[in-house]
């Protein structure tokens, strides 16, 4: 899979997949611009990114303002001459209570971070891919989206309205070649997972690198036929 000269965004590109998914694209060959919240996290996408540091940017952005992130993509677009690819790997997690006891600054926290993102973030990259008439988006969803999700009802409701979302959006850009995708991770091996869930079995679960993986291939000429599907990325969790 070879992206030279394709200009990728990756949105909350310095978490655990965000910097997988960010370095899986500056090693095939992308320029990469990944949105971040924190400097010591880019500081770290930029160790992480070895020679094709080169080929990378980072930009401070809330990306649940819709103005904020229109001026960002169409600087990114002005600078580079195209925006070939968005990854939305935004996302915030609230859990441990039960619907009854959760409280609305936590069910306004969810929707932004899960849900309004992804809408902001595609509405601000779409007119530079349909007048290119080409572009690819992947969404990071949830497992949980699909229910069943005890104490976590708002992370889960929220994931489901960026599912149905994606979903959508694929309907509404047929026309336009654009491929829009999602991914759906259960519990993958990060740290903080690993410290929240001390007793698991640390080996079943997916490596971020393995994700980012995939939504390379989403990505990528290979997979033009892949077009609003949700891939689950579960491995043996």
């Amino acid at each position: 899979m070879n992206f030279q000269g394709k200009v990728v965004i990756v949105a909350g590109g310095t978490g655990a997949l965000g910097r997988a998914a960010s370095v899986a694209f500056l090693d095939a060959g992308a320029k990469v611009i990944a949105t971040y919240r924190r400097q010591e996290e880019y500081d770290a996408l930029v160790a992480s990114a070895g020679v094709g540091a080169a080929r990378l940017g980072g930009a401070t952005v809330d990306v649940t303002d819709e103005s904020a992130v229109k001026a960002f993509t169409e600087g990114v677009t002005a600078q580079h001459g195209r925006l070939d690819v968005l990854v939305n790997a935004v996302g915030g997690y609230a859990g441990g209570k039960k619907l009854w006891e959760a409280d609305a600054r936590t069910y306004d926290q969810m929707l932004a971070l899960n849900l309004k993102a992804g809408w902001v973030l595609a509405r601000a990259v779409l007119p530079a891919m349909i007048r290119r008439n080409r572009g690819w988006i992947v969404n990071v969803a949830s497992k949980a989206a699909y229910g069943r999700s005890a104490g976590a009802a708002l992370y889960a409701a929220s994931k489901a309205g960026a599912l149905a979302l994606f979903d959508s959006l694929a309907e509404e850009v047929k026309t336009y070649n654009i491929n829009v995708n999602s991914v759906v991770p259960s519990i993958f091996d990060t740290e903080a997972n690993r410290q929240a869930m001390p007793g698991a079995d640390f080996s079943k679960w997916p490596k971020p690198e393995e994700i980012a993986g995939v939504i390379l291939f989403l990505c990528s000429e290979e997979a033009r036929v892949v077009h609003g599907a949700a891939i689950p990325v579960y491995g043996r969790t």
